[in-house]
């Protein structure tokens, strides 16, 4: 009888724990319902390929949005990993550096001698500079990892001079097709605690992870505030999380960084050397098989889809993933920020019957104007580049607000934008956004306007009346 008891006490014990644990855990997950999750065909399977590092890598200003590049090197000048390219004209001591060791071969400008790219044939050997700075603000800014920082409010490469309030990394991506972060920390555990570590040193880190996420490098990760989310797209973007965990008010800076951005800075810290090695998705309906390469910042993009996709189809080739990604080809290179190279039909060699009379069994709407809403939500759609209609007036429907997850009225902020009333902005809320954050919204726009460009265009005009 006493052994009974003792084992259904135990029981108890373990029930209750187990009860505890769960309330403790549901208190600290934040749980967004507004967004959209859009079901995409291509998802790149757990698989990775290596890249060669040959031919020419390019580092592209433009990337680095919010400075004004000054080319330190000249053509024929021999780099190594590490070595500056250009630096920001604001801030000299901002540089942007060499993802390969070789030689430069061409500062290539546009209109009005804009730089476009540095481009730097690799010589295959990954000579580096080593950086023996103590002072963790310095490290980054001699290193060259300083300018993957970006600050809210404004989302341009952060400013040395400030204090920011706080260090903010989101550890996973909600869009369509974005690369599995907890696939891709596999093996360098070390190195992002390491680049958590240092950056805590510089200001208080918060990092965002999702409620399946279950990696002990993000669910235990030290010197950091860890917050669970739980909710559909964009609930991984960084402007969310802000939003819900330290809003901005005027006059306050924060600091963001990508979390594989975080690996570049423990690579740093542990070695001494500057590594911009990342692994991406390749990933899209258009790619024969979707999988992960581990390629370099600059990559040409014509290695990275080698013999994954059929070069007779129209395709738009995507630096990033369908909902934020920029158009490119297969002779331009890879982003400093893009964890995705995705390829998704063009859609201009499409003829349809009827047009949009017809029933679209295969086409995803967030209405219930095709039939496909009755398919089950596991669906994957093969969604092309169109985007069947023209720009048209605003209809205040609420539209945006159903998939907006900040504490913004987002399509009264849009229209505040348009008309250019700057103190109705900074009341709604302009501060905390970045045009990432409008991709879901534009996304369902059946206005069909540019609202990652409105919002865009709206933070430079706030930016330059504030300087």
């Amino acid at each position: 009888m006493h052994e009974i008891w003792l084992k259904s006490s135990t029981f108890a014990q373990f029930l209750a724990k187990t009860i505890l644990f769960i309330l403790i855990y549901m208190a600290n997950v934040i749980k967004l319902r507004k967004g959209l999750d859009v079901n995409l065909k291509g998802k790149a399977s757990l698989e990775s390929m290596q890249t060669k590092v040959a031919g020419q890598f390019a580092l592209i200003p433009d990337d680095f949005y919010g400075m004004k590049p000054k080319v330190v090197v000249k053509e024929g000048d021999a780099v190594k990993v590490g070595d500056a390219l250009f630096v920001d004209k604001t801030h000299p001591e901002v540089k942007f550096v060499s993802p390969v060791s070789g030689t430069v071969a061409l500062v290539e400008r546009g209109e009005r001698r804009k730089v476009m790219s540095v481009r730097v044939d690799a010589d295959g050997k990954q000579e580096a500079v080593s950086f023996t700075e103590k002072d963790p603000l310095k490290l980054l800014l001699e290193s060259g990892l300083f300018g993957f920082f970006r600050m809210r409010p404004y989302d341009v490469v952060a400013n040395p001079e400030d204090k920011p309030k706080a260090i903010f990394v989101s550890a996973f991506n909600s869009m369509p097709l974005a690369a599995d972060f907890e696939y891709v920390l596999g093996g360098q555990e070390k190195e992002f605690q390491a680049g958590i570590s240092l950056l805590a040193k510089i200001a208080k880190v918060h990092l965002g992870i999702s409620a399946r996420q279950v990696a002990p490098a993000l669910t235990d990760a030290k010197d950091c505030t860890i917050t669970v989310f739980d909710g559909p797209a964009p609930t991984g973007n960084v402007g969310v999380q802000i939003n819900h965990v330290d809003p901005i008010n005027k006059g306050e800076v924060v600091w963001t960084m990508g979390a594989e951005e975080v690996i570049f800075v423990g690579r740093l810290v542990l070695t001494g050397k500057v590594n911009l090695a990342r692994t991406i998705a390749v990933a899209g309906s258009e790619v024969k098989e979707p999988h992960y390469a581990k390629v370099l910042v600059g990559q040409p993009i014509k290695d990275i889809v080698a013999n994954q996709i059929d070069e007779n189809k129209s395709l738009r080739i995507i630096n990033g993933n369908p909902m934020v990604g920029v158009k490119t080809s297969k002779e331009g290179f890879l982003a400093a920020h893009a964890t995705e190279v995705t390829v998704i039909p063009e859609g201009d060699d499409v003829y349809e019957m009827l047009g949009w009379i017809a029933p679209r069994l295969k086409e995803f709407s967030t209405s219930r104007s095709y039939f496909s809403w009755l398919k089950p939500k596991k669906t994957e759609y093969a969604l092309d580049a169109r985007i069947k209609g023209g720009e048209r007036h605003m209809i205040m429907s609420g539209e945006y607000d159903r998939v907006f997850p900040m504490d913004i009225y987002a399509g009264y902020l849009v229209k505040s934008i348009i008309a250019g009333d700057i103190d109705r902005q900074e009341a709604l809320g302009i501060y905390e956004v970045a045009p990432e954050d409008f991709a879901i919204a534009e996304f369902v726009d059946s206005s069909k306007l540019e609202l990652q460009r409105i919002v865009r265009e709206g933070l430079d005009i706030l930016r330059k009346e504030n300087m």
